[in-house]
């Protein structure tokens, strides 16, 4: 018989600001935007930034067509969920390549805002046992983790340094959603309906998949459940946190 997964810790909310990093619209929806909604509803800003905007994701659409689509989807989407600012990076879609272009892109994005959490998708191998992840999500996530880093550091991306910028270092962990090397969670009992009709805004890309029979708030309810089991909750969001401060505090 195999072990029950061990309990989820919940993440502390006693931050401000935090900025979402991720590959693709929609990629916020598909699990982590009740977790949005709640803590937008505590007052906290979030800033959504989208690496690509989606253009090579609806294959009946050419991609200039399906950018503005899928942009315009992603702001509603955000929208619904309390989140009022959003940015594209406008790296190109399904081709994604970790390296310098990327990480520098992320650090100027952390300088700017200056968050005490950032926010990006799962950049494991997999989702869990024979589900593959995509890579870009996987070169975005990582690029995250280190232009995180990189936005301390005066002596990298120095160029940046102008007109008032200056080095980002105070971001106390990255959280990774959807990991399946998750140990902390967040209670989405009371925000999950609003987490529902974010992902419900991405209705041309979900149509544009073929997605016949496909029922966001069941999906969501069965990850949600999942995750709002092992924090006795109804439902919840499971997270992965890499503390980027000495003391680990948000793993303890």
């Amino acid at each position: 018989m195999s072990e029950a997964p061990a309990p989820l810790r919940p993440l502390p909310e006693d931050w401000t600001t935090a900025v979402a990093i991720v590959a693709h619209p929609d990629d916020m929806e598909f699990g982590a935007a009740a977790a949005v909604a709640r803590w937008t509803g505590q007052g906290k800003r979030i800033v959504y930034v989208m690496v690509t905007s989606g253009e090579a994701g609806i294959d009946g659409l050419a991609p200039d067509e399906c950018r503005r689509v899928r942009e315009a989807e992603q702001v509603e989407s955000a929208r619904v969920v309390g989140v009022e600012e959003v940015e594209f990076l406008g790296f190109p879609d399904g081709v994604v390549e970790y390296g310098l272009p990327l990480r520098a892109a992320v650090a100027h994005v952390v300088r700017r805002h200056r968050p005490e959490i950032v926010i990006t998708g799962n950049f494991r191998d997999t989702f869990g046992p024979g589900a593959l992840n995509q890579a870009d999500h996987i070169a975005v996530g990582r690029a995250v983790l280190d232009g995180t880093r990189d936005a301390g550091n005066r002596w990298v991306f120095s160029d940046q340094l102008v007109d008032g910028l200056e080095p980002w270092g105070d971001t106390r962990a990255v959280w990774a959603t959807g990991s399946p090397d998750a140990r902390h969670g967040v209670d989405t009992t009371d925000t999950f309906d609003v987490g529902v009709a974010s992902l419900q805004a991405h209705r041309a890309y979900i149509d544009g998949l073929g997605w016949a029979d496909f029922d966001e708030r069941e999906m969501l309810e069965g990850f949600g459940r999942m995750a709002g089991s092992r924090m006795g909750v109804a439902f919840a969001a499971p997270f992965e946190v890499y503390s980027l401060t000495w003391g680990g505090g948000d793993e303890d």
